[in-house]
């Protein structure tokens, strides 16, 4: 018999066959019988491994979805109540705006080519859908980290925006700033791509498994540059540069949205392997170690970034100011998980505990240097994710992991690795390159996108509306209701000029 999967009539007749004339017959009719039964069931063992993978990365783009109800409420509560209906809806609009223009642009710039029918004469729709390496769960899959990217640079810019300039930014980052991004360092055909074929970046490409740099880093870098061209909200310093903190309205909020948000980096890490149907073992059903062992794996150095970061904050941030404060730990938290998002899938669990402990000291002196510069970013958002993913791309060329590396890229067993790890330079470098190109690209186009706007007097609302609140300015009324008495005792103040303007 022959030694592949394949069933032939012809290796299974000597077999079943006495040698005589009416028993080849007989032993013919049965072994095409075995066989068509056989290519029978291998064919629903193959259909049933597609709708597996594609109901697990189908799963996973809910769970990152459901992200976006972290990012509202994390926005909400760290707003001052005046603001909270206008950031609610430029959530809204992140998701909305960011699914049409990522299918009318987006997503052939991050994974077309003219070679498979996303570019060109299909360029303003997903013709060619499905196939066996693109299906619907596919696209919606990196739709939600698109908007992702999104919704992290509404933070920065929040409570002294026009609505105009949220809508105008958020179609330009999800239908092209992103999108090339993710074309250079996810696509199969990028030309810093780990999973390129040939010609990889200094013989490794970069590992940036779900996005420390491409998602996090894309966001924090295009908030900064909004935030520093709109400058400071008013009354966020004083007149000698000191900085004043204007509390959001709701640490309740913000410890839900955190929560959430924790919840959907289950889908947003181990989701982005994409398939989870794979064994790594010598032969099928010889092994219990597969990629679904590489998935929970990946849930736990998520789990322990994020922890370490969140109780590294907690007594850093007692040490430093002398209180605890729970809308710094969740900031803290979440830092720990922007950071070992690029390497969550090739590293050990006790250096993703270095990474969120490195993640929390990082955050927190760029807090400092923020308020030093009078940088002001009512989330901490530049911060969080453009340093601390940046930081997450650093720490992923120091400590990957040579056999995780193998197991989920492939090609070359001895491609390079962490520099640390005994993987040399190259990998390191190729990171270091991510960093350049990705702040580069990012301030080149978002920088002059919100200098236009400056220009144009689109970017920042007038004084005044700042001062009363935009939900009474742009967006017909308050989010909540208040008495006569709760106004006049400052739940919301209207006159020009005062200095207590921080409801």
């Amino acid at each position: 018999m022959s030694s592949s999967l394949s069933c032939s009539a012809s290796d299974l007749i000597p077999l079943l066959s006495g040698g005589g004339a009416n028993s080849t017959a007989a032993a013919t009719a049965a072994a095409e019988f075995i066989c068509g039964r056989f290519e029978t069931i291998s064919g629903k063992f193959t259909d049933a491994s597609y709708a597996i993978d594609n109901t697990y990365l189908l799963f996973s783009a809910y769970l990152v979805f459901a992200m976006q109800l972290g990012f509202a409420m994390l926005c909400a509560g760290s707003v001052r109540a005046k603001n909270t209906m206008n950031i609610m809806l430029t959530n809204v609009i992140d998701a909305a705006a960011g699914g049409l223009f990522y299918y009318l642009f987006g997503f052939a710039f991050a994974y077309g080519s003219p070679s498979n029918g996303f570019i060109g004469k299909h360029f303003f729709a997903m013709s060619g859908f499905p196939k066996a390496s693109f299906d619907y769960p596919y696209f919606l899959y990196q739709w939600t980290f698109a908007i992702a990217a999104a919704g992290i640079t509404s933070g920065s810019i929040a409570e002294r925006t026009q609505f105009v300039a949220y809508l105008i930014y958020s179609s330009f980052l999800t239908g092209l700033v992103y999108p090339i991004v993710s074309h250079w360092f996810w696509s199969s055909d990028g030309w810093a791509s780990p999973a390129r074929a040939e010609n990889l970046l200094f013989g490794s490409g970069v590992i940036d498994f779900a996005g420390s740099g491409v998602v996090h880093m894309v966001g924090g870098i295009a908030g900064l540059w909004g935030a520093l061209i709109e400058g400071p909200r008013i009354g966020r310093f004083e007149n000698r540069g000191k900085p004043v903190t204007l509390r959001g309205h709701s640490a309740t909020l913000v410890v839900l949205g955190t929560f959430l948000l924790w919840f959907g980096w289950y889908g947003f890490n181990p989701g982005s392997f994409a398939i989870i149907n794979k064994s790594y073992g010598s032969s099928p059903g010889s092994s219990f170690y597969g990629q679904w062992s590489a998935v929970g794996r990946t849930a736990v150095t998520t789990t322990l970034a994020g922890c370490t970061a969140a109780l590294t904050t907690l007594f850093g941030k007692r040490l430093i100011d002398g209180y605890w404060n729970v809308t710094d730990v969740c900031n803290g938290l979440l830092g720990g998980f922007a950071a070992i998002t690029g390497g969550c899938s090739v590293v050990e669990p006790w250096a993703a505990v270095l990474c969120g402990f490195v993640a929390a000291w990082v955050l927190m002196g760029f807090n400092k240097l923020a308020d030093k510069l009078r940088y002001d970013d009512p989330l901490e958002a530049a911060q969080l994710h453009g340093g601390c993913g940046a930081w997450g791309i650093i720490f992923t060329g120091l400590f990957a992991d040579k056999t995780y590396v193998s197991e989920i890229f492939g090609g070359d067993p001895n491609r390079p690795y962490g520099l640390l790890m005994g993987g040399g330079w190259r990998l390191l470098a190729a990171h270091v390159v991510q960093i350049v190109v990705i702040t580069g690209w990012v301030s080149v186009t978002m920088g002059t996108l919100f200098f236009v706007l400056h220009k144009l007097e689109l970017l920042r609302i007038p004084s005044e509306d700042e001062i009363a609140g935009m939900d009474p300015t742009s967006h017909g009324g308050l989010a909540y209701m208040y008495t006569e008495e709760e106004i006049k005792n400052g739940i919301m103040v209207r006159e020009m000029g005062r200095e207590n303007e921080h409801v």
